[in-house]
């Protein structure tokens, strides 16, 4: 397994709206915002001697249907780095009921697919160097983003399958086959569908990075390029109930005069992002955050809704802060009070002999 998929950072301008009517709104350099709360993965802490999960990537925290958090991690081993390839996973979920915003921070209480303590294994076919769900040669499975619905309790997974960690154009860091969705109706077993949104040879396709939010009827996908490459952010949205029917997806589209829904995406954003990570908060506001690999820093900008304009980046953590830092995922509970953004920030740091120094997840706290 390549290690290049995490070590790849890539150089670009700032991210911008793209539509004539929507003035630039690149940002200049802010100071950070947010500050280190705790390390919530490694093979130090319980969350290697409880559930084996020791190096692990990502950690997007997404509710349940119980009403809990689910944190979904990529590729995981029981050793602190991943170049052993001792027991790979992923993804893994771990789970907690505690506020993010308590003193102590996010503590986990549980694994799905285990019965208190014990070994958390992956939630879903992954073919490890071989064959997915259908025959096709896969280097991995990579968790995009989960949402749930308390109407029928069901879970969804996106997710992307790795075709390779090699760089590729316009400086990819690597190329996924497709994204998927995976289902499951008991909050612990995941079924891969056969619903896929195949990339295209050149790794251009602008649907292989999800973000998903609900809000009323309909989830709002976000979504970019595998590979932290240069290219666009796409917006579409489908209702709740119709998330396995392709054709219902709507795209949020510029026709040369105005935006609207129901037509082909247009892009909403471009520049080169890091995994995507929107959410809604209480109070209405949109929050989106990426890793802009033109800094190297987390960022994040807000909305009045999902279609509306996003207002310029705010640095959230520095790469000064968290060397090779990826992720800043928002943790659902967030709210727009001082210190209310929680955020999920992975690392994986090599040493000049290429050997890993750290490889795990850490909660930072922040402001919209």
């Amino acid at each position: 397994m390549s290690l290049s998929r995490r070590a790849f950072l890539g150089t670009v301008a700032g991210a911008g709206v793209a539509a004539a009517t929507i003035p630039d709104i690149i940002a200049p350099h802010q100071a950070q915002a947010a500050t280190w709360k705790k390390r919530l993965t490694g093979a130090d802490l319980d969350t290697a001697s409880r559930w084996h999960v020791a190096g692990t990537d990502l950690g997007i925290p997404y509710v349940l249907e119980n009403g809990s958090i689910g944190y979904l991690f990529g590729d995981t081993f029981s050793t602190p780095w991943p170049e052993s390839g001792q027991d790979w996973r992923s993804p893994v979920m771990l789970r907690s009921a505690i506020h993010p915003g308590e003193p102590g921070g996010v503590v986990f209480d549980s694994a799905a697919r285990v019965a208190g303590n014990g070994r958390a294994p992956e939630l879903m076919h992954n073919g490890h160097n071989g064959n997915d769900h259908e025959g096709r040669f896969e280097v991995t499975v990579i968790p995009n983003d989960g949402i749930s619905f308390p109407e029928t309790g069901r879970q969804l997974i996106s997710y992307m399958s790795i075709e390779n960690w090699n760089p590729g154009p316009r400086g990819a860091g690597w190329k996924s086959r497709y994204a998927g969705l995976a289902y499951s109706d008991n909050g612990n077993d995941f079924v891969r569908t056969n619903l896929e949104w195949m990339n295209d040879g050149d790794n251009a396709d602008p649907f292989q990075m999800w973000s998903m939010q609900r809000d009323g009827d309909y989830v709002y996908v976000f979504s970019v390029r595998s590979g932290r490459q240069d290219g666009p952010m796409m917006l579409r949205r489908v209702r709740w109930d119709r998330m396995f029917f392709p054709a219902e997806y709507e795209g949020w589209g510029w026709n040369g005069s105005n935006w609207g829904w129901g037509r082909p995406p247009s892009p909403i954003l471009t520049g080169r992002f890091g995994e995507p990570s929107v959410r809604r908060l209480a109070d209405g506001t949109w929050v989106m955050a990426y890793l802009n690999t033109t800094t190297l820093n987390i960022v994040t900008r807000t909305a009045a809704g999902p279609d509306q304009v996003w207002t310029p980046e705010k640095v959230q953590i520095t790469i000064a802060q968290e060397p090779n830092l990826y992720g800043g995922f928002i943790h659902p509970w967030s709210t727009s009070e001082p210190d209310g953004l929680h955020l999920m920030v992975s690392t994986w740091r090599r040493n000049g002999a290429g050997q890993s120094t750290a490889y795990h997840m850490s909660q930072f706290v922040g402001s919209v």
